[in-house]
This record gives structure tokens, C-alpha cells and sequence, in this order.
């Protein structure tokens, strides 16, 4: 079996080719840059690609069953306000590059496509409600916008052959790969060094816990995920869990922040997911995570 992953080597998509690798898949990555040796546990193929470019990957697609869309291109550690001063650009990139590539697959002949949306097609609802897929949306910013809008082009284009499935993911957080940051490296560099850490709490998931969702889509019966809309997220996480651990490991004498007002967030039903046998490594998966980072963490920091 052959998995085509645009965006393989960024953050969340590194995990999905790690998963879909461990299942005996051969993976090709779409990417502008091809990953170093030893970024991933096997080799892989690349070919190079760039959004809204019109590069053509027919022939490719032709030899794959899945292909996982996990490319987007915006201002290097932003997503929402990724555009920077030049919006109209991220949407030509963003939305058309991504249509373009939703046509290229299907006239190819792959059989699924999973596409990552993010939870921000949700945009401002009512605090402390919780998202269901059915839920009418309000996209805020112009990442949630882009992201609604792909969704309901694959969702245009879903039929029997064609079945495209939108993942709307919450925040990722995990490992990050060879040589890059993880998400809270900056997070524990401001608490060691005294910074005030403002109060945030937000529903997060691990990125491994992602690619499982990926792989389950791929092997659902087509009525429980053509052209549908599912959620994927575990819990909710506030930065005093974060920087609980890493003040505990170094006897740090500074305060943590307040805790965050929880009846303001609005948690994620994934009730659709975990009818695909998924589930999530909650609590124990963040702690064990927590403590390897911080010991990569430190280690870095003592060097």
C-alpha cells in the first residue's frame, strides 16, 4: 500500500508517516524540502512541492491508494495571523494549491484522501460548549476560513471512489523531529528564567494520537467517513500542568501561573472518532511526554 503525505516533514505530519510506516506502508512525502537522513525511523520518497505553485502530480498519484493532506504554508510558528501582511497570497496557496491538489487525486484514481483541519473553523462559540461536527461554525480568523472552505471542497468532491474525510484537529503537542523545537520549549525557557507566564488553558492531543486517527479513517467503512467532518482532540491542559513537572524537576523557586478560567473553552465532542475505536492517551500519554521533553529540555539548556 502507498500513502502520498503533503507536509510529511512538518510537526503533525511527521507523526502521521511514523504511524503509517510502523503498518507497513510505502510513504511518499510532498514537501519543499527533502527530509535529512535519519529524520524518519525508515526511508521514504520525496518529491518536492509547493503549494498554489501548479506542479503537477498526477503520474504520482496514479500509483497511490491514500492521500493525506497535511500541508500549509504560513509565516514560520503561526497559524492563526500565518498570513502576515500578504493574505491574499496565503489563500491563493492555502486554498487553491489545496484544491488543486483534492482534482489531481481524484482524477488519479486514489481511493481516500484525509485532509488536516484544525479546530479553528469553529471560531468564537458560546464559553463552555462543546464543538460538535454538526455545529453551525464561525470562523475567525482567515486560517479557520481557509480551513472551512477546503473542508467543504473535499466534502464537494467525496463520492464512492473518492471518499474525503476532514480531520478538525485541536492544538498538537509532542516531540518534535531531528534538530526542530517542540512547542513549549519557549514556554519553559520563560518560566526558568522568571518570566511571567500568563494563565492559558486549551484542549490539546498528542501527535501520535493524531496519526492513529489518520490510519482509522483510512480503514473505516466508507458510510462512517465519506465525506464527513470528524473531531480530534483529548483534553484540556493549562500551563500550570505544563510547568508543574519542570518546576518539581529543578526545585525552581518561581511561581507558576494562575490556573485558567476553564468555563470558558469550549471542549471538543469526538464521540464520531471513538465510534472508529481511537482513542486517546489522556493524562498518563502528557506525563510521560512532559518528562522526556524536560530532560531533552535541560540537558540542552545545561550543554
Amino acid at each position: 500500500m502507498h500513502a502520498i503525505i503533503s507536509g510529511g516533514t512538518g510537526y503533525v505530519g511527521r507523526f502521521i508517516v511514523e504511524e503509517l510506516l510502523s503498518e507497513g506502508w510505502d510513504v511518499t512525502v510532498l514537501g519543499r524540502s527533502r527530509p535529512e537522513p535519519g529524520y524518519f525511523s525508515r526511508s521514504v520518497r520525496f518529491a518536492a512541492s509547493e503549494l498554489g505553485m501548479n506542479m503537477n502530480f498526477q503520474s504520482l498519484f496514479e500509483t497511490a491508494d491514500c492521500f493525506i493532506h497535511a500541508a500549509f504554508d504560513h509565516i514560520p510558528g503561526l497559524y492563526r495571523g500565518g498570513e502576515g501582511d500578504d493574505p491574499k497570497d496565503f489563500a491563493f496557496k492555502n486554498l487553491g494549491g489545496t484544491a488543486a491538489l483534492f482534482k489531481q487525486a481524484k482524477t488519479a484514481g486514489i481511493g481516500r484522501t484525509v485532509f488536516l483541519s484544525s479546530r479553528a473553523v469553529y471560531g468564537r462559540q458560546e464559553a463552555g460548549t462543546e464543538l460538535y461536527e454538526v455545529d453551525e461554525v464561525f470562523p475567525d480568523t482567515l486560517y479557520g476560513k481557509v480551513k472551512y472552505e477546503a473542508e467543504k471542497v473535499l466534502t464537494s468532491m467525496s463520492t464512492p471512489d473518492f471518499m474525503g474525510t476532514s480531520l478538525r484537529i485541536t492544538g498538537v503537542y509532542g516531540p518534535a523531529g531531528k534538530g526542530r523545537s517542540h512547542k513549549w520549549e519557549n514556554l519553559f525557557s520563560d518560566y526558568l528564567d522568571g518570566q511571567t507566564i500568563a494563565p492559558r488553558i486549551a484542549t490539546e492531543v498528542h501527535g501520535a494520537d493524531v496519526a492513529r486517527a489518520v490510519s482509522q479513517v483510512l480503514k473505516a467503512p466508507a458510510d462512517h467517513v465519506m465525506g464527513r467532518v470528524i473531531n480530534v482532540s483529548d483534553m484540556t491542559v493549562d500551563n500550570r500542568d505544563i510547568l508543574g513537572p519542570l518546576k518539581s524537576r529543578t526545585n525552581c523557586q518561581h511561581i507558576l501561573p494562575e490556573a485558567g478560567d476553564r468555563t470558558q473553552l469550549n471542549p471538543m465532542n469526538c464521540d464520531r472518532l471513538k465510534r472508529l475505536e481511537w482513542r486517546a492517551g489522556g493524562f498518563a500519554k502528557l506525563s510521560l511526554t512532559l518528562d522526556k521533553l524536560i530532560t531533552e529540555f535541560l540537558s540542552a539548556r545545561e550543554a
